[in-house]
């Protein structure tokens, strides 16, 4: 069995799944499945904190989901990664024994990725330049964390009519993210939501296949879901993908690399 190792259920603000729901919509596709609930310390400070706090109690969310944890389940957390909210995050994954750790840039100088205000006055080469750059900064200032969340998370939200990191572009920030990675331990997430755009798969395969070039091994493949009918999408492509470029899918329990 493989997991869909990146999905959040009503404990994250954005989302209303429910533990079930998702569970047999993972049994259906043969897959296991890791929640990942958002914990974005720093969102407090950002303007938009009022419609979405993104934080969590550990340990309910541990009583809660800890009796469906087993073979089919997992139980994880992604946290945000910004300047100041590392003693916050290391402080939290230890209150109660996470499977997984995602760590993901969702928010840059207090400004949420997914609002334009992020981009307002800003060229692509200066917008992804610098999220680039923080995303090494961070991996390398939080090694604690297992994966590193989508790479590609701005080209979700960005306002340019060309929204892929293509890597020759931007080869020596994405490089230095890769080296970061490699040199923490750290693993790639490899997150499918885009992966039915050609492009965004064409992009994203020139990444993982520099991330190999580098010494990357391992991979996890996540959908990110946020619905019972988003889990496992686009896993066969994504499983096409590792293999085209020779990364093998792993998952962690108990902090641990598990793989078929």
């Amino acid at each position: 069995m493989i997991y869909d190792c990146h999905s959040h259920t009503e404990f994250s603000s954005d989302s209303d799944m429910k533990a079930q729901e998702a569970i047999e919509a993972a049994r259906r596709l043969g897959l296991g499945l890791i929640f990942t609930e958002h914990y974005d310390f720093d969102y407090r400070e950002s303007k938009h904190y009022k419609d979405m706090d993104f934080l969590f109690d550990a340990k309910a969310y541990w009583e809660k989901y800890e009796p469906l944890r087993g073979r089919e389940l997992l139980l994880g957390v992604e946290v945000g990664l910004t300047p100041g909210s590392i003693e916050a995050n290391q402080s939290f994954i230890q209150q109660v024994p996470f499977d997984q750790v995602i760590g993901s840039i969702h928010a840059i100088d207090k400004m949420d990725i997914y609002y334009p205000e992020y981009y307002a006055g800003k060229s692509k080469e200066q917008a992804y330049g610098y999220y680039l750059e923080m995303m090494a900064a961070m991996v390398k200032a939080n090694p604690y964390i297992d994966v590193l969340g989508h790479i590609d998370y701005i080209s979700r939200y960005a306002p340019y009519d060309d929204k892929e990191i293509n890597y020759h572009r931007f080869h020596d920030q994405v490089d230095e993210v890769l080296m970061n990675v490699l040199d923490t331990g750290t693993i790639m997430e490899l997150n499918t939501r885009r992966l039915s755009s050609k492009a965004a798969a064409e992009s994203l395969l020139m990444i993982y296949a520099r991330y190999r070039e580098l010494g990357g091994r391992y991979v996890t493949i996540g959908s990110d879901a946020h619905s019972a009918e988003a889990v496992g999408m686009n896993f066969k492509m994504a499983q096409d993908m590792t293999d085209f470029v020779g990364l093998r899918p792993v998952w962690f329990r108990e902090r641990k690399i598990e793989y078929i």
